[in-house]
């Protein structure tokens, strides 16, 4: 929901780093990995019980996941690198739910199983639509220069990292947000699902 918002402010100094990294022989794709890397991290810091461990692990995982959009458009925007990018984003989203689960299965379990259920109806009208506009020609920079053209929701990547942060700061709650969280990635993939029903009809 915020996501549109937030790239007009972070956009800006992401560009300029990006343009050092790149200038210094730094690829995009090392940018994603790395990033990916630090994600795995975080699920595992959260899974053993460190989640105050976890928090800067998360921070570098978004950096990065903006640093590498910042690189390729400072140097070439590859199919590989778009692929990589969505594709690690939602290993690493399903991740830390998964982490909480296997840290408290007993407290945790259906709350996780709920929100992965909710990722994965979002995921799928998701890249659905973006399989959709890809064969009709669409593309935006609303949500800046991506390599998929999607329609945002009321929850995307800034309201997902809200949550992951405030589930580290308060685990017990784990259920709690989670639930909750839950209920709002439904809302946005059914009004997707609706809006581009809508959309493809016509």
């Amino acid at each position: 929901m915020f996501d549109a918002r937030l790239r007009r402010i972070i956009d800006p100094p992401l560009n300029a780093v990006g343009i050092r990294l790149a200038r210094s022989g730094v690829g995009a794709n090392s940018v994603t990995i790395a990033g990916f890397v630090s994600g795995l991290a975080a699920a595992v810091s959260i899974a053993t019980g460190y989640w105050f461990a976890a928090l800067p692990l998360i921070g570098l995982n978004r950096l990065a996941d903006g640093l590498d959009g910042a690189v390729a458009r400072a140097t070439q925007k590859t199919d590989l690198g778009g692929y990589l990018d969505i594709v690690l984003d939602f290993f690493f989203y399903g991740a830390v739910p998964f982490a909480f689960a296997v840290h408290n299965p007993l407290t945790n379990a259906y709350a996780a199983a709920a929100l992965l259920l909710a990722f994965y109806m979002n995921g799928a009208t998701f890249l659905g639509f973006a399989i959709m506009a890809e064969k009709r020609g669409m593309s935006t920079d609303i949500q800046g220069a991506k390599s998929l053209y999607y329609f945002g929701g009321l929850a995307e990547g800034a309201e997902t990292i809200a949550v992951f942060t405030a589930m580290c700061l308060f685990p017990d709650w784990f259920p709690v947000i989670a639930w909750g969280f839950a209920g709002i990635c439904v809302i946005s993939a059914l009004s997707r699902l609706i809006l581009v029903s809508q959309m493809l009809r016509g």
